[in-house]
């Protein structure tokens, strides 16, 4: 009789446990912290870490490395080697497992090329070349070899997301942030399609997630938006969105980034980032994409300078911004994931952001993590 009782007080408990478990998957929480991608310190993390600790809690859906720390000005942050990167990006991955939510973790990097290249050959790496040399050649059989390459070492060393290939138009060569760092394939937006295709049909192959970026185009840019205000409006071709359009009918779009510039012919009153005209009545009903965006780096000085965090994460995120971007590098601040979720939550709750758009962001980035292997 004993026995009987204690059997049926463990199944009524697992009964319960698993309900408890079945709600906490689909947490105002949870989703929230899903919408979520930072960055943090360290070639290794201690499991003391409370970057860790939140990985491990299931309180952020996505990371990103970096090798340079912009605060200290050195060369000191995420990469040091190959076995370095693979055990740090293992440890991140069995952080995210053990959080009992079963969701994967997206382990990210900027991995363009040429100037943007987080893997240096000095950290025995291989050698890359820039997007502007590749679409000088416009060799497709060339494209593939480095693209190939390029998301075989991503593979290898535990990523599973690329924030590339950059689609940004070649308007302007003397940008600071664009074409005078050759991160543009041309100024033909044709060339631009045919090349970014290339890269993502090879990432794919390895299973790394691409992303296009960063609408809806800064390659006509005079300034840089990680230092402030960047104005487009007088520069700004209609052509910047050509790319998009061409990938997005083909359906070769896994996720694309925002861009923090101002166009007054877009949107009058905020940056593109921030604005429901431009990734709702364009991106989305426009262009017909459905699939994950996610901000470019929301502490750079174009939004950190000119907006508030509450009023920045109420505003990309009405504007259909599904995953927030926090790279923790241009400034670094530690709390930065339980003030975000926080702020977010308490927005919901007072009815400022919808419940529904946490639902939609959250449906599109676990459908996409669907696709890694």
């Amino acid at each position: 009789m004993k026995k009987t009782l204690l059997s049926i007080f463990i199944l009524s408990f697992t009964i319960a446990s698993g309900s408890c478990i079945a709600q906490t998957r689909d947490s105002l929480d949870l989703k929230i912290a899903q919408m979520l991608l930072v960055g943090f310190r360290g070639m290794t993390l201690a499991e003391s870490d409370p970057f860790l600790r939140d990985v491990k809690a299931g309180r952020v859906g996505s990371v990103i490395l970096f090798d340079y720390d912009v605060p200290t000005k050195e060369y000191k942050r995420n990469i040091e080697s190959p076995q370095q990167v693979r055990a740090l990006t293992a440890q991140l991955r069995k952080a995210a497992s053990e959080s009992g939510t079963g969701i994967p973790l997206f382990v990210s990097i900027d991995q363009e090329g040429g100037r943007v290249n987080r893997l240096k050959p000095r950290y025995g790496f291989p050698a890359s070349v820039s997007q502007q040399y590749l679409g000088k050649l416009n060799n497709p059989d060339s494209t593939r070899f480095y693209a190939a390459k390029t998301a075989q070492t991503l593979a290898e060393n535990g990523f599973n997301l690329n924030f590339a290939p950059s689609v940004d138009v070649n308007v302007n060569p003397d940008n600071p942030v664009i074409g005078k760092v050759e991160r543009s394939f041309s100024a033909e937006p044709r060339v631009v399609a045919a090349q970014a295709a290339i890269i993502i049909e090879e990432h794919r192959k390895q299973g790394i997630i691409t992303t296009l970026k960063h609408f809806p185009g800064h390659g006509s840019s005079k300034a840089d938006s990680h230092k402030g205000f960047v104005d487009v409006s007088d520069t700004w071709k209609p052509d910047e969105i050509k790319p998009y359009a061409d990938l997005i009918a083909k359906g070769n779009v896994d996720m694309i980034m925002t861009a923090h510039i101002f166009n007054n012919r877009l949107d009058a009153n905020v940056p593109a980032t921030l604005s429901k005209r431009i990734i709702t009545g364009i991106l989305r009903d426009s262009l017909k994409y459905q699939g994950v965006i996610i901000s470019d780096d929301m502490q750079m000085g174009a939004i950190a300078d000119h907006y508030g965090l509450e009023t920045a994460l109420e505003k990309c995120i009405n504007a259909g911004v599904d995953i927030v971007c926090f790279g923790n590098n241009l400034q670094y601040d530690p709390d930065i994931i339980t003030k975000a979720m926080s702020i977010i939550k308490r927005l919901v709750v007072e009815g400022k952001i919808p419940r529904t758009r946490i639902d939609e962001s959250y449906k599109r980035i676990i459908a996409l993590k669907n696709n890694i292997k």
